[in-house]
């Protein structure tokens, strides 16, 4: 049976006045979604449907008015706040719009970090940074400072940095968002090899050709699940154009992707 690494349930996220105030914005209304290991799954929308709120809450930068999100068999909704500091740090990875590279650091110390901060073994740092840069394909620029790196090494910086904690799950918003098409290409292609040495990935973006790398796009609309499109043996160039034409369909209230 195929573990859910992630399994949100029944969710809702309101903003402003009471649950039951008819002033609130209801952000999420009722949203549920398993997402298996090994998965690369996209998050898509139009602006205001809840695709980030919804991501915002799975990675614990925000909290659901109601329902479940379980990460890793935890329900992230009844931690205290330092157990979630605590989750956050040993299963989470996170790469976002803004890679967040500290300047002051190299990237290999930028990389290290995330070790540092889960108290890793101090001998095993330098191989394991080594390792996840070589993989990525950032060994060159290791002893350079984010200012001296281009803007798609900074986010392979960031991926490397995600995921060298081995997380249970990769949370990506964005991730291309600032990027030119040619840097684009790299930073998926790392999120790709990055998924087939077994990390999991769920990634919200407005780009399909971005998405067109997931395994499976999930939609939402006005904070409700609207459908679902899996690649399956696509080749990526015709999973792009499924995704081309449901987001089309999507953006002219037709009823759901098929």
């Amino acid at each position: 049976m195929t573990e859910h690494v992630l399994e949100v349930q029944d969710v809702t996220k309101r903003y402003g006045g009471r649950n039951d105030d008819a002033s609130a914005t209801m952000a999420l209304a009722g949203v549920s979604l398993c997402v298996d290991a090994g998965e690369f799954v996209g998050i898509m929308g139009p602006s205001g449907s809840g695709k980030s709120t919804l991501l915002n809450c799975i990675s614990t930068i925000d909290a659901p008015t109601s329902g479940s999100i379980r990460i890793a068999g935890r329900d992230i909704t009844k931690l205290s706040s330092k157990e979630l500091a605590r989750f956050r740090r040993d299963e989470l990875g996170f790469v976002f719009q803004d890679s967040n590279l500290l300047d002051t650091l190299t990237v290999r110390e930028n990389i290290a970090l995330a070790l540092t901060i889960q108290r890793a073994c101090a001998r095993e740092i330098p191989e394991r940074v080594h390792d996840a840069a070589a993989r990525l394909g950032i060994a060159d620029i290791l002893d350079k400072y984010p200012y001296q790196i281009s803007g798609g090494q900074k986010q392979r910086a960031a991926a490397a940095r995600a995921v060298i904690t081995h997380p249970s799950l990769v949370v990506a918003d964005e991730p291309t968002g600032a990027l030119d098409s040619k840097s684009s290409a790299q930073l998926l292609e790392t999120f790709e090899t990055l998924n087939a040495s077994g990390s999991t990935i769920v990634m919200v973006t407005h780009d399909a050709f971005t998405a067109s790398w997931c395994h499976r796009i999930v939609f939402i609309k006005d904070g409700r699940l609207w459908g679902q499109l899996h690649r399956g043996d696509d080749a990526r160039d015709a999973f792009f154009s499924k995704i081309v034409a449901a987001t089309t369909r999507l953006g002219d209230g037709v009823r759901d992707a098929r």
